[in-house]
């Protein structure tokens, strides 16, 4: 009579030898000198007190090597607020003001959209070069008529046939639309390690984007909170109502916190930064 082999010890095997395998990567040896994430973007400097004196560094936006997310209720520029970074990232410009810093170097952007056709995103997409005075490095697609599994799937296909090492920034206006529930423990959970796993493997930064649960400060769902929990930085948007003025806010940042700042969509239809070199506001 035919009876089933125990594989349970080759399985225990195999798997020893995958720990001892990436034992040494994931060991982290107190006496080793490890560098910070490169700064990918910055906003502004801060200063703190070291035992070997006071020091002045860029104030992180979104480093290498991780991802950030922007929380707005709807109708509160989003899309706008994400043209403003990526055109701040693309390019030093006047509509970003004088404290956003750019680390790009030679490296591309990808910006996917998940929500608008082809028109509405095109429109987006001219507003972000228009602001940056550039085509170059900035790759755009719509992914709204495709389901929820191909647009993780193909972005994961667009990221792997990039250039190596050629990937500075990746925009997801719409991650709600990467799994088809918020509330799916099992999808939410796999969407987030995707954006742990791109951004370490392809050493860039991730921005995606999210809606706040009505009324609330928190982001939509167990997707919401998973973002939460991994992110690097979580970016909150509050505009009053009627009102053309958006606060920008760091709710969350495994860094020093960036400082909030206010930005209008000026008489051009572009996103402008207000500070101390913003002229009088045409509305």
């Amino acid at each position: 009579m035919f009876q089933p082999q125990d594989n349970k010890a080759d399985d225990r095997e195999v798997d020893r030898m995958y720990y001892e395998a990436i034992d040494a990567d994931l060991r982290i040896e107190l006496d080793e000198e490890v560098p910070a994430p490169p700064v990918a973007l910055s906003f502004g400097t801060h200063s703190y007190t070291t035992r070997k004196g006071t020091k002045t560094e860029e104030t992180p936006i979104a480093t290498y090597g991780n991802f950030s997310f922007v929380q707005a209720p709807p109708k509160s520029y989003k899309s706008f607020f994400t043209s403003l970074l990526v055109s701040a990232f693309l390019k030093d410009n006047r509509w970003a003001g004088k404290k956003f810093s750019s680390y790009k170097k030679d490296k591309d952007v990808y910006h996917f959209d998940t929500e608008q056709g082809r028109w509405h995103c095109q429109r987006g997409f001219r507003r972000v070069s228009e602001m940056a005075d550039t085509l170059e490095d900035y790759h755009t697609y719509s992914l709204r008529t495709i389901g929820y599994k191909q647009r993780l799937g193909f972005i994961e296909y667009v990221l792997s046939n990039a250039k190596e090492d050629s990937i500075g920034l990746v925009v997801i206006d719409g991650i709600a639309d990467l799994v088809s529930d918020v509330n799916d423990i099992t999808e939410c959970n796999l969407c987030v390690q995707k954006l742990m796993e791109w951004s370490a493997k392809y050493k860039c930064h991730i921005i995606t984007i999210i809606h706040s649960n009505h009324n609330s400060t928190k982001p939509t769902g167990h997707l919401g909170s998973f973002l939460e929990k991994k992110a690097e930085t979580q970016i909150s948007l509050n505009r009053e109502e009627d009102s053309k003025i958006v606060n920008v806010s760091c709710k969350r940042s495994r860094n020093y916190g960036f400082e909030d700042f206010d930005f209008f969509i000026n008489r051009f239809g572009y996103p402008e930064v207000i500070d101390a070199s913003t002229p009088d506001i045409d509305f």
